[in-house]
């Protein structure tokens, strides 16, 4: 099959090229920079000139492309869906697979969640063979936005705290309680193309998740054990830090972290993952397996890989 990609630069792109390439696919990669080509380049893919911000032009490259299918990468929290699904349909690109995210279930007055919400709207009333996956968050690899993070502070804490020493003691706003459940980007990667496959998936949309929830606790505790750091769990009240972390914003021209961010650890973020299990055949790794090969690409693993949390 010959597939259009749009957002194959990204993260999570590497890994659908990648395994597209290997499922014996071929490849058209939306690139609106000569260093966004050299990316698609290297993981297999025909780099294709286009910008989302350029709705006309979308649409002739996209016609230009020849492709049987479109695998919708890019965010759809930009506004971009509308010209997206028009040249997915004025090019003949009839199946179509979205990538959106499990955030839109938030209770929290997210400024993205309505976006992506009409975004989600525009794919289903498109008139395309269209499939929606929404991915928790996603970790497994250098370049992730959160665990790749936590495991070199984790073992940046280990070589202050080594083993005979006392613990490292990690404070955790809000106590660690509530549930998580992350899924590992070569997961993620395999229900997509999966779904690509399948055009019985047409018309659903799946949660894309770890196969079963953990607390933040438990997160923190396999992700010390990864880089083999001895930690403590010292829960701290959460509202002091969202107010500070208000006032960090209100500071910085670019905030590396945001008050919303603290606020979502106060939800559960658990889903069902019973129809990706039955219509994709997904197989999520345990958490821990996947924070371990983290650890490993990342050249954080100790010799045993083990901590004690």
């Amino acid at each position: 099959m010959r597939l259009l990609v749009t957002g194959g630069s990204g993260f999570l792109g590497g890994f659908v090229l990648g395994e597209a390439a290997r499922r014996g696919h071929e490849c058209v990669a939306l690139a609106r920079s000569a260093s966004a080509a050299r990316r698609v380049t290297a993981h297999g893919a025909i780099p294709l000139d286009g910008d989302l911000d350029d709705a006309r032009g979308l649409g002739q490259a996209f016609a230009g492309a020849r492709c049987d299918a479109l695998v919708n990468l890019a965010s759809l929290g930009f506004g971009h869906a509308t010209a997206i699904v028009a040249a997915a349909a004025g090019a003949g690109l009839g199946r179509a697979v979205f990538v959106s995210t499990t955030a839109v279930t938030t209770g929290l007055p997210a400024r993205s969640k309505a976006v992506r919400l009409a975004a989600e709207a525009t794919v289903r009333s498109s008139g395309l063979a269209w499939t929606i996956l929404r991915p928790t968050m996603i970790y497994g690899a250098p370049g992730d936005r959160n665990m790749s993070r936590l495991l070199a502070l984790l073992a940046t804490a280990r070589r202050a705290f080594p083993p005979g020493g006392p613990p490292l003691f990690l404070p955790v706003p809000g106590g660690g309680r509530r549930l998580q459940q992350p899924v590992h980007v070569a997961d993620v990667a395999g229900a997509l193309l999966t779904s690509v496959e399948r055009p019985g998936t047409a018309g659903a949309c799946y949660d894309i998740a770890g196969p079963e929830p953990v607390t933040f606790a438990e997160l923190l505790g396999a992700s010390a054990a990864a880089v083999g750091c001895r930690a403590r769990l010292l829960p701290v009240p959460l509202a002091p830090v969202i107010a500070l972390t208000r006032c960090y914003e209100r500071l910085s021209s670019r905030p590396k972290i945001r008050a919303e961010q603290w606020q979502r650890l106060a939800e559960d973020k658990a889903f069902a993952i019973d129809a990706a299990r039955r219509d994709l055949e997904f197989a999520p790794r345990p958490l821990a397996d996947g924070v371990r090969e983290e650890a490993a690409a990342l050249g954080l693993e100790t010799s045993s890989g083990r901590g004690r949390w």
